[in-house]
């Protein structure tokens, strides 16, 4: 017989990758089996992630890194600009200050304490993640809801609506998200609403197809038949009824776009395209200016890299973990 000739993953466009993926996750609550009790299918996911390692790590690190940061000015022993140990390092000598009883991390270039820093420091970081996935959704989940709500009972028109959009929110996932990001940065300048717009902006197109493609799977179930027949209006079956049905896989997806924005954050800030007060020190920004001496003092570049990566991957290992305890086909 004769076969029909698969397709090379990697010879699928990045931008078609992507939307693929988005649009899995999209049907996660159109093919649960709980016949419409939302609370059903949650509960059964948190059973499940209490017994998962995954799961665990990464709560107990996102916990960590919350806890750390609200609690940043109780934590902190120096000020995030206190240069009292100035005196006793001297970078143009390559003579820095290392790991000590009074400074748990040693001093940065400028003799300022770098275990303060790099807790101050993650209350930045967690501002800059947690605003920037709020742009994100917001904005996202504007667009994303008009598209399926048009798609679903819009009719011809509402149809073509939705194809206008979405056809703007392919163009967007298209391009990289860093690239984004950085575009949207470098016209505004350098700030720290820079950053968190900037990254928010190029989680949009995520949110936007996901949260339509959740609505569309809703359009087709029971629920929405027996709505319509009984003459509810169409906006309204829309809104309180396929929106907040949909909305289980944009919880997921914005766990870990939490970890996508970290990581974004900290590359504007590299790029020099964020805060530029060093009395709000950012792990990005701090992993900046060790770069000059990362032959003479490695560690001032290695505490904000590790902050940054640890962190992105309890974030990442947490949202992984909810979407296989919410997926059929990833369930183990």
């Amino acid at each position: 017989m004769p076969t029909t000739p698969s397709t090379n993953p990697s010879q699928v466009p990045l931008h078609q990758r992507r939307a693929a993926k988005v649009d899995r996750l999209a049907e996660l609550m159109g093919e649960r089996g709980d016949e419409g009790h939302g609370a059903g299918i949650w509960r059964e996911a948190l059973q499940r992630m209490r017994r998962s390692p995954m799961a665990i790590t990464g709560a107990a690190i996102v916990a960590l890194f919350v806890v750390v940061a609200l609690l940043s000015e109780f934590i902190a022993p120096y000020g995030a600009t206190s240069q009292t140990w100035g005196g006793e390092v001297f970078p143009n000598r390559n003579e820095f200050v290392g790991p000590r009883a009074e400074n748990w991390l040693g001093l940065d270039h400028l003799g300022r304490d770098m275990f303060s820093r790099m807790v101050i420091g993650a209350r930045q970081t967690l501002l800059v993640g947690v605003v920037a996935t709020l742009v994100g959704f917001l904005f996202g989940a504007l667009l994303g809801g008009a598209a399926g709500a048009c798609s679903v009972l819009g009719g011809r028109w509402g149809r073509q609506v939705d194809n206008v959009v979405m056809r703007v929110i392919d163009m967007m996932l298209a391009m990289p998200t860093l690239l984004l990001a950085v575009t949207v940065a470098a016209l505004v300048g350098p700030s720290l609403t820079t950053v968190m717009v900037a990254v928010g902006v190029a989680q949009i197109p995520i949110f936007a197809r996901l949260l339509r493609g959740a609505m569309i799977s809703q359009g087709s179930r029971e629920y929405v038949l027996a709505a319509e027949a009984l003459g509810v209006r169409r906006h309204r079956i829309a809104l309180t009824h396929i929106l907040p049905n949909s909305m289980g896989p944009v919880i997921v997806q914005s766990t870990l776009t939490l970890a996508t924005a970290i990581i974004d954050a900290a590359a504007l800030s590299y790029l020099g395209l964020g805060n530029p007060d060093a009395s709000f020190p950012e792990w990005g920004t701090m992993l900046s200016e060790a770069q000059r001496f990362l032959s003479s003092a490695p560690s001032l570049a290695v505490y904000p890299a590790l902050g940054i990566i640890i962190t992105a991957l309890g974030f990442t290992l947490l949202g992984e973990a909810l979407r296989e305890a919410l997926d059929p086909k990833l369930r183990k």
